[in-house]
């Protein structure tokens, strides 16, 4: 039934919004129609750039969270991401899961990085986990 799909998030500026994701987070620009449209893409998540309206405003909190898989390590990528601007809501936090650190586009949307723990599975149904 469904060949695709994307994440939306709306934007109040098209070319400021298209510059954080391709420039400062690196991801690659799949579309661009002119200020109505973008989508960017991160492996297999793509992630569609919509200009705001008033039905559907910028930057409402906790309306959407967008989570990014690290290939390397989440202490040196958000130094990276902090030399270029990005804002993070708190430190790098830790739990079963991995390592995560929450940080804003321009327009305040939510986003967050996370550096996986290996896990294998055991002769039991539970995950074990390990660090990377």
């Amino acid at each position: 039934m469904f060949s695709n799909g994307n994440a939306t998030i709306f934007v109040s500026d098209m070319d400021r919004s298209v510059d954080f994701y391709t420039k400062i987070l690196g991801l690659k620009l799949a579309q661009r129609f002119g200020n109505h449209w973008a989508s960017v893409e991160a492996g297999k998540l793509s992630i569609g750039l919509h200009p705001a309206s008033s039905e559907n405003p910028a930057g409402r909190n906790g309306s959407t969270v967008i989570g990014l898989e690290l290939t390397g390590n989440i202490d040196d990528s958000v130094a990276t991401l902090k030399q270029q601007g990005v804002k993070f809501r708190g430190a790098v936090s830790e739990d079963n899961a991995g390592k995560i650190a929450y940080f804003e586009d321009p327009d305040s949307n939510l986003l967050y990085m996370i550096q996986l723990r290996q896990w294998t599975r055991g002769a039991s149904p539970e995950r074990a986990y390990q660090t990377r």
